[in-house]
């Protein structure tokens, strides 16, 4: 007996409310591990030259791709580690040498010679309750250490399982290059300018990143040498690292470096940290990004600087790179539909 027109519609409209509750479901499972798919597949995408490298001289693809994974764990994921734990050790020689005699002293010395700045002080302190402040302070401390605790943890989760998700992208690229292809309603043309677009859009968004990050570093370590700040290199590539954090990265760096050297009496060198900081250091991020990555994505800087901006607002920090994308999947397939309709011919990117 055949279905009736009516009830094959009801089937489809059920079976596509179904397929849409269940991919929703799998994104909401997703979400918490977002940080590790984007890094993971940038990472892939970065380093997949040298990954075919490997590929084409070790045809176990098993072997090939655990070999990659241990290139980008000893190059990346160790270097960060011993990074973070040295600035660890650098952070609390900075806050012993601040509880230090000679330190008390120039405090002491500049409060003597600016006397006002001290009486406003003074009287900021004396209408605050010592003892309700106190457990105040002690129970907001409280609550940000257990934060900090399960922040570490889940640093840590996220990067086993981009380590995990990077091992299976480089072994099974051509799989998932014909899953990705599957998913898209566009023809074997469209989808390969498509994710053409997109690849090439991670590529620009991660090296341009990283690019300006490396010049961040080397404008500060040029003034944290010049002026004499101790463990220099280490702040320089400390500033980096930080910098890869749009807009205000380096500036977490440089600021309480200049508060450490003011405080030390080195007054009109903090000055000068704060003036190249606050103007090279930190805006050479807004002006060069998008003029270096704006031509790459065929995007107006204008775009490609909102598009950066709004994607943190929206991600997170993985908005760096999904921003860009999603503006580039727009433009994309807007250039498909014109192409379709024969307003304009698409032109596939430069390789």
């Amino acid at each position: 007996m055949q279905a009736s027109p009516e009830s094959s519609l009801w089937k489809q409209i059920a079976l596509f409310l179904l397929t849409l509750g269940v991919l929703i479901v799998c994104a909401l499972l997703l979400r918490p591990f977002l940080v590790a798919i984007v890094g993971a597949i940038a990472i892939a995408i970065v380093t997949e030259k040298p990954y075919l490298w490997i590929a084409q001289r070790i045809q176990r693809p098993n072997l090939a791709a655990a070999l990659a994974l241990t290139l980008v764990i000893l190059s990346i994921v160790v270097p960060i580690s011993f990074l973070a734990q040295d600035v660890g050790n650098q952070i609390a020689g900075l806050i012993s040498t601040l509880r230090s005699d000679t330190t008390q002293q120039n405090i002491s010395d500049y409060f003597s010679r600016h006397p006002a700045v001290a009486a406003r002080i003074q009287t900021v302190t004396d209408s605050i309750d010592i003892e309700n402040t106190a457990r105040t302070t002690a129970a907001f401390l409280g609550k940000k250490f257990a934060v900090l605790i399960g922040n570490s943890i889940g640093a840590i989760t996220q990067i086993v399982a981009m380590l995990f998700v990077l091992f299976f992208l480089y072994r099974d690229r051509d799989t998932a290059a014909r899953f990705a292809r599957s998913l898209l309603p566009l023809n074997d043309r469209e989808a390969g300018i498509f994710l053409a677009r997109l690849r090439g859009t991670v590529y620009a968004t991660s090296l341009g990143r990283l690019a300006i990050a490396a010049l961040q570093a080397v404008l500060a370590g040029c003034a944290y040498w010049v002026l004499g700040v101790p463990n220099a290199l280490l702040w320089a590539i400390l500033t980096g690292v930080m910098a890869m954090v749009p807009a205000f990265g380096a500036f977490l760096v440089w600021v309480p470096i200049a508060l450490f050297l003011g405080f030390s009496g080195h007054w009109l060198k903090a000055l000068m940290l704060t003036i190249w900081g606050g103007g090279i250091v930190s805006l050479v991020d807004n002006f060069l990004y998008p003029i270096m990555v704006g031509p790459q994505l065929r995007q107006h800087s204008v775009a490609v600087l909102l598009s950066i901006l709004g994607g943190i607002t929206l991600f997170g920090i993985t908005g760096i790179i999904l921003g860009p994308i999603t503006f580039t999947a727009a433009a994309t397939l807007l250039d498909i539909w014109r192409g379709r309709s024969g307003a304009e011919v698409i032109v596939p990117p430069a390789a």
